[in-house]
């Protein structure tokens, strides 16, 4: 089915409802944690929600859209950063660029309202419609260009019978535990109805981490930002939903740890198990030739003392396990689900700080090149972030989705599946050949079944 295409009908910016203090216009300087990421794309995630039915008098999109953007302007009272554009300084002596978050320049979150003409279920089918990628805006944006676009963009797309609401945001200003408080702390202000939002559960702690015996100001050794941005084009994938129900997930858990005779292997580490060893099999790569299993991992909780998921900002690291072909297919899941999990283990608060410290020594921004190796499983997001808490008045959501930003093969994005309880959805992005022969890879297919 050709879905029609989405149509734009306005768009404006939103800023702090009040005006910033003196404190809270100084310069937001960036850590090791985020500067690494200037090449990378916009995240982009979002949430379906199924339209108020006709009889219910009470909605009206106007109203629903105003509302959002009032209870936004005051949820950027404690966000403001996301409001704000990058800036830099470049520095003489030596030759070097300070990069920083400036929130003397605000001219604020972008709001767009788009329509289409789809529907909900033409959204949830498991392989997702490229008409999904145009419910986010600045697509092709990495995160350097944070110095002319706005850090974070919001579109919301009216379908037929739902509503989606989009959001893209600089990855060096937000991960993904932040992106979800800034959406749960909107959501709630929505809902509360208060217009000034002056309280939230949960306010963000915005001043950044810095190593001890560093200065807060961290800059990068170039005379030129030519020198460090690459933009590349990443060929097509197809897109698929899978669903593992609790009882599926419980099943592989209880299997690997079965297998490793422990009970240390996590549900998470479990599922991405399979995935790497699935999507590893149906590649059909030489046995002797590597295979890579990177994932995103939260530094909140592993730096001594502890951040708090309060703090707002990029806290995550990669980690990444490699083997052979070989070894990884004739091992079982306990095998690989382990060594995820002595990955994720040693990854503590002396790895970070040595990794940081490393640093400070050699800093590198990542090129995007990473993201084609011929056989690599690259997982991100997390099945624990809380999406469908947030419901701005429409209930709990239908559906999570994501966009077309940083997708390539062998890229899978984990949400908690809606019912809760353990479930997960993952999104998998493979070459459509590949993606064919995952469909009837008997492991992944029995794994899947409860």
């Amino acid at each position: 089915m050709t879905l029609q295409k989405v149509k734009h009908i306005s768009e404006c910016f939103v800023r702090p409802q009040h005006d910033l203090s003196r404190d809270t216009k100084q310069p937001i300087y960036l850590t090791p944690f985020e500067l690494p990421y200037l090449n990378l794309n916009y995240s982009q995630k979002g949430l379906l929600f199924a339209k108020p039915p006709p009889e219910n008098q009470d909605f009206s999109i106007t109203v629903f859209l105003e509302h959002l953007r009032s209870s936004l302007s005051a949820t950027l009272n404690h966000f403001y950063p996301l409001a704000a554009r990058l800036a830099t300084r470049k520095e003489e002596n030596p030759p070097s660029y300070v990069i920083y978050i400036d929130p003397e320049n605000s001219p604020g979150v972008k709001f767009v309202h788009a329509t289409v003409d789809a529907t909900v279920s033409d959204i949830l089918a498991p392989d997702v419609p490229l008409v999904v990628h145009s419910f986010f805006d600045l697509n092709d944006a990495i995160s350097h260009d944070g110095h002319t676009l706005p850090l974070l963009s919001i579109q919301v797309t009216e379908l037929t019978d739902g509503i989606f609401i989009g959001g893209s945001v600089n990855h060096i200003l937000a991960d993904g535990t932040s992106f979800w408080h800034f959406m749960a702390a909107w959501s709630e202000i929505f809902i509360s109805k208060e217009k000034t939002g002056d309280c939230i559960s949960r306010p963000p702690i915005l001043k950044r981490w810095v190593l001890e015996g560093y200065s807060p100001i961290t800059s990068l050794p170039f005379k030129h930002h030519d020198e460090f941005i690459h933009r590349i084009e990443i060929p097509r994938v197809k897109e698929r939903f899978f669903h593992f129900s609790s009882v599926a997930v419980s099943k592989l858990k209880a299997k690997a740890n079965e297998e490793c005779n422990m009970q240390k292997i996590s549900s998470l580490q479990a599922v991405s198990a399979l995935l790497w060893r699935c999507v590893t099999r149906v590649r059909c790569q030489p046995p002797n030739s590597e295979t890579v299993c990177k994932f995103v991992i939260n530094n909140r909780c592993r730096v001594n003392p502890p951040l708090s998921d309060d703090y707002f900002g990029n806290v995550v690291d990669i980690v990444k396990e490699t083997t052979t072909v070989e070894d990884l297919m004739s091992h079982g899941l306990g095998w690989a689900a382990l060594k995820m999990h002595q990955v994720v283990k040693n990854h503590d608060d002396a790895a970070v700080k040595k990794w940081v410290e490393s640093w400070y020594k050699n800093p590198v921004v990542h090129k995007l090149n990473g993201l084609l190796h011929p056989n690599i499983v690259h997982i991100g997001s997390s099945p624990r972030f809380d999406m469908y808490g947030c419901e701005f008045g429409l209930g709990k959501a239908v559906a999570a989705r994501s966009g077309v930003a940083n997708k390539a093969d062998g890229k899978m994005t984990m949400y908690p599946g809606r019912e809760g309880g353990g479930s997960m959805d993952v999104e998998v992005c493979l070459l459509p050949e590949y993606m064919m022969a995952l469909e009837c890879d008997e492991e992944f297919i029995s794994a899947l079944k409860e």
